[in-house]
């Protein structure tokens, strides 16, 4: 998967596409006011805006006045101004990138709107006018586009910037607050509803185009080595870059940090379509390999996971694709280049991975999850181009499209026990929880636990998908915690979902369904077995808050781990804040050892006592 920011394109280049923007909606205009307008939905219209101007009241209108006033010229011109001073005079850390992104997003799409006014000339509704009437034309809400230019910006950068439950407020009040503008432009009399549709799409398309233009991360210089840490020389690192997602700029700083660290001597060998892990195996064969770093998204290390997993060789992972769900969940850092120095620093920690095998799979192994139905289409089916623009959120445009495909039906087998039989939307295994946003998908899913863990969403309506949404978003750290009561049986959210937990999960759909493994897509079809190898790759993570100055020193024990998840509510284990919890040292050195070191002795028992009597765990235990 790629990341457009590491792409390598040039910066400023998106904007090349804002005369084909405006050329866009200038079209759409002259349609509108021309062979379209007597056509539904466009004839109805009028229809709208007398039925509200009929329905005013005194409350609504001095609310919609409020809008109104908030997304006007003068409001929309103090408050970026405001926003732009504040990005450029927070302290210590001006953010000059940010700053340009707001001020150029509300100025382009300022830009586009009058210049499809020369173009497009509409007359305003004919009805009672709230608002004094511009000379302007009334396709495309000037108003609409300009608050979704200004408040969409600031969620943007709110996104970037925030985490957990309050990201999720204060993004979810800012992108409100336009449609709250659209909505009274038509009740005020000032548009019709075509008319604020297009603002909406205008600034949403004018912002897209200035972040991928704007808002990559800027290259700086690499940092020095981390103190304590004394480079040796012959150590040998084998790269492995997915050309497209991390960029040349990207690969020279990985290069320079690496030797900063005494990797003199470096193999770089580039991912394919035919060969995902870039003929990683043949790297390795028959030399004394130190590391492997792999530059890519989470396809690309599944599959250098796949070959390094039970050769004792550490890994590190520098995040440069669409999702990067591996290094969100391990608490990397998401600048790729940062990644990997604080991987550098700390010390590698044996990791579980799951082996996966299916009809029209071979054998292979995944580190963050494998699913059938529903997610697997979403990943299918969300667009190269899409993804390049928008991240990881051009998977929710994907989802949208496919919220109404049929339930499939399934039986799920639990370390060889009986067959349950289901119907769900969709079935993830999981060795990591946590989606993008930090939504918790398996709460209780951690990668050493010696254990995969599973999920069936079935929401039934608009109901049943609320539901679930609100049980996922309770679990994010830092929500507010729902427990399913021990007097109840009842499923989770309503039924929506279901937890299992177990070291071998066999899946049967009574038709071909579509599957993927950490984001890449295989062939549809109707068997999946998954089974936990516990400890089998060793990977670097960063040394815990307050390790000290020496790198790789403070890292917990399994036992520190496992009694800092006890902690009481609110209380944060200090050895736990930057590692995944559980996780097991391998080695005691400052930096990652060389390959061969003996696999039995580090291979982590199962978390919390339990054994091998992994079972199916009702919709109680898994909220509890």
């Amino acid at each position: 998967m790629t990341n457009s920011h590491e792409a390598g394109a040039r910066p400023g280049r998106p904007l090349l596409l804002l005369p084909v923007q405006t050329a866009v909606v200038a079209v759409l205009g002259l349609l509108v006011t021309g062979p379209l307008a007597r056509r539904w939905p466009l004839s109805a219209e009028d229809g709208v805006n007398r039925a509200l101007a009929a329905r005013r009241t005194p409350f609504a209108t001095a609310l919609t006045e409020g809008a109104s006033l908030l997304a006007g010229t003068e409001s929309v011109i103090a408050l970026t101004l405001l926003c732009t001073a504040v990005l450029l005079l927070a302290p210590h850390v001006p953010r000059w990138r940010e700053a340009a992104f707001l001020a150029v997003a509300v100025a382009a799409q300022s830009a586009v709107f009058l210049l499809v006014t020369l173009v497009v000339h509409r007359e305003r509704p004919d009805v009672p006018h709230l608002d004094p009437a511009p000379p302007t034309s009334s396709f495309p809400s000037g108003h609409v586009g300009a608050s979704v230019a200004l408040f969409g910006g600031l969620a943007v950068l709110a996104s970037r910037r925030l985490h957990g439950v309050r990201r999720h407020l204060v993004v979810g009040l800012l992108l409100v607050i336009p449609l709250f503008v659209a909505v009274s432009r038509v009740y005020r009399g000032m548009h019709h509803t075509s008319d604020v549709v297009a603002g909406l799409l205008n600034g949403a398309c004018t912002l897209a185009l200035v972040a991928a233009a704007l808002l990559p991360r800027p290259r700086t210089e690499t940092a020095p080595p981390a103190p304590g840490l004394s480079p040796h020389s012959g150590r040998r690192a084998v790269v492995v870059r997915h050309p497209h997602a991390c960029g040349d700029g990207t690969a020279a700083r990985v290069r320079a940090l690496l030797r900063d660290h005494g990797y003199a001597e470096q193999r770089w060998t580039e991912t394919t379509a035919g060969d995902p892990s870039g003929a990683l195996a043949p790297c390795l064969g028959g030399t004394d390999t130190d590391l492997v770093v792999v530059c890519g998204g989470d396809g690309t290390v599944r599959a250098c996971a796949d070959v390094v997993a039970g050769t004792g060789i550490p890994l590190a992972i520098v995040p440069c694709g669409t999702g990067n769900l591996l290094a969100r969940n391990l608490r990397l850092p998401t600048e790729p280049v940062a990644a990997l120095r604080e991987a550098l620093r700390g010390q590698a920690v044996r990791l579980d991975v799951g082996r996966i095998r299916g009809d029209g799979i071979a054998p292979t192994r995944f580190a963050v999850m494998a699913g059938a139905g529903f997610d697997a289409a979403m990943v299918r089916d969300a667009p190269a181009r899409l993804k390049e623009s928008l991240g990881w959120a051009a998977y929710v445009v994907s989802a949208v499209r496919h919220l109404g495909d049929a339930r499939m039906r399934l039986s799920i087998r639990l370390d060889g026990g009986a067959p349950l039989e289901r119907r769900a939307r969709m079935v993830v295994i999981g060795n990591v929880g946590t989606l993008q946003g930090g939504l918790p998908l398996l709460p209780e899913a951690r990668p050493d636990s010696g254990r995969l863990e599973v999920v069936l969403l079935d929401p039934r309506g608009v109901t049943g998908w609320l539901a679930a949404a609100g049980y996922l978003a309770s679990r994010v750290p830092g929500g507010r915690r729902q427990h399913a009561s021990g007097a109840e049986e009842r499923p989770l959210a309503h039924g929506a979902l279901e937890y299992f937990g177990a070291t071998r999960i066999d899946l049967r759909f009574a038709r071909p369904q579509p599957r993927e493994l950490d984001g890449d897509v295989f062939p549809a079809g109707t068997r999946l077995t998954a089974e936990v190898e516990p400890g089998a790759l060793r990977v670097c993570l960063p040394a815990p808050a307050g390790a000290g100055a020496s790198a790789g020193t403070g890292i917990p024990t399994r036992t520190d781990a496992l009694a800092g998840a006890n902690t009481p509510t609110g209380a944060v284990p200090p050895t736990l804040e930057d590692v995944p919890t559980g996780a097991v040292p391998s080695t005691q050195e400052d930096v990652p050892s060389r390959a061969g070191t003996p696999e039995g002795p580090d291979v982590p028992a199962r978390a919390g006592g339990e054994g091998g009597d992994h079972g199916h765990r009702d919709a109680r235990t898994a909220a509890q």
